[in-house]
Parts: structure tokens; C-alpha cells; sequence
């Protein structure tokens, strides 16, 4: 559904939008619980590389999100391409 990488000191992902709709989900609303589970893992991993209590480090990533989200520390570049059917 996404694959993200770090190039030419730049973010650079490729997302599968239309993927739920296509199964009668409502696409913003799975886009959410994927999210939500990426930061469960990003959570899990934490504690478990660096000792860090899984509800602290969600709240952090939270907080970064919405800080982000509010205040983005650089521009989103790059456009949408759909898919070929």
C-alpha cells in the first residue's frame, strides 16, 4: 500500500491510492488504521531496540505527527500518478 525511502537526502515514496475503494471501504478511513498500526509497530520496536515504554513512545510519535501535520519542517513536493489499469 506505501513503500517510503530516504534519497538524495529527500523522502521519495510510492503509494496505491483507490486500493480500499475498490473493496467498499471508505479510503481516508483505512488510510488512518494503516497509519495507526505503522506507529503500534514503529512503538513496539522502540521498546524493544531501545527500552523506550511503548504508551511514551506513542505519544511521541503523536506529538511529532501533529507538530508536523501543523508545521511541516519542509515542503511536499511531487504529484500524484495513477496507476496503469
Amino acid at each position: 500500500m506505501l513503500s517510503a525511502w530516504i534519497a538524495e537526502k529527500g523522502l521519495h515514496c510510492t503509494i496505491n491510492i483507490g486500493f480500499w475503494r475498490a473493496q467498499g471501504r471508505q479510503e481516508a478511513a483505512a488510510w488512518g488504521i494503516l497509519i495507526a498500526d505503522v506507529i503500534r509497530h514503529i512503538a513496539n520496536a522502540l521498546r524493544d531496540q531501545q527500552g523506550t515504554a511503548v504508551d511514551s513512545a506513542m505519544e511521541q510519535l503523536l506529538e511529532s505527527l501533529h507538530r508536523e501535520l501543523d508545521d511541516p519542517t519542509s515542503a511536499t513536493s511531487g504529484g500524484f500518478h495513477p496507476g496503469h489499469s
